[in-house]
């Protein structure tokens, strides 16, 4: 199909990733809401995981939010004792962002949540890495 024609709801790609994106969040909520979270804190306690101490802004970059976004974000999870802020030693100007050990325990309670999505589809191994590869790569260019 060339790019000049007009496409229908279906034919959209996008609408397809936004669709399927929400789908998603509503399937993990099932589970994310019995912890007292939302998909958001789901993902900072992944990238937190995965990398013991970030700054704000490193956490805003990895998840593609904004510090507005993600500031607030961080005080509510604060106050859920998942994470610790404190200052940077380097940069007092930043906030350094670690898991609290409830927030380490969280994040291996909740490690199999992905699973609940592989169970919902017939995608075999291969496709489900063939779509995350290619996800993955839409995201990196498009992504500014």
């Amino acid at each position: 199909m060339s790019a000049k024609e007009i496409r229908s709801l279906e034919d959209h790609f996008c609408f397809s990733v936004y669709a399927t994106s929400h789908a998603i969040q509503r399937l993990y909520k099932s589970v994310l809401v019995k912890h007292g979270l939302t998909y958001p804190q789901y993902l900072v306690l992944v990238v937190l995981y995965e990398q013991k101490n970030m700054s704000v802004k490193q956490i805003g970059q990895q998840l593609n939010l904004g510090t507005g976004t993600t500031t607030p974000l961080l005080k509510r999870m604060e106050k859920l004792e998942l994470v610790t802020r404190k200052r940077n030693p380097n940069d007092e100007r930043g906030t350094l962002i670690a898991l609290t050990s409830k927030g380490e325990q969280e994040r291996l309670v909740l490690k199999d949540l992905p699973s609940l999505l592989v169970d919902h589809t017939d995608l075999t191994d291969q496709e489900w890495d063939q779509l995350t590869s290619l996800m993955n790569k839409l995201m990196t260019e498009i992504v500014e």
